[in-house]
């Protein structure tokens, strides 16, 4: 059962991030998103396949990926939130 679960989630996940990707292209063509904003939620993305070149391990890639995408996160809330208690 495993054997097969485990393909058709992962068709799913790629077939999510092509039309995530497609729609984000789209919506860039036509003005409805601003670029920075596109070109940040492209850097988990980028930072995943340069990590997972550069290491050569896709799965500790990818957990390296989302640790650093987390703790900026969290650097970017804490920041935030000490630019607000100044203003």
């Amino acid at each position: 059962m495993i054997e097969i679960v485990i393909p058709i989630v992962l068709g799913v996940i790629t077939l999510t991030l092509l039309v995530m990707i497609v729609f984000g292209i789209r919506s860039l063509s036509h003005g409805r998103i601003k670029f920075m904003t596109m070109a940040a939620i492209a850097v988990p993305f980028l930072l995943l396949i340069g990590l997972g070149f550069g290491l050569g391990d896709w799965p500790r890639a990818g957990v390296v990926t989302i640790m650093i995408t987390l703790v900026g996160a969290l650097i970017a809330m804490v920041l935030s939130s000490f630019k607000g208690l100044f203003t």
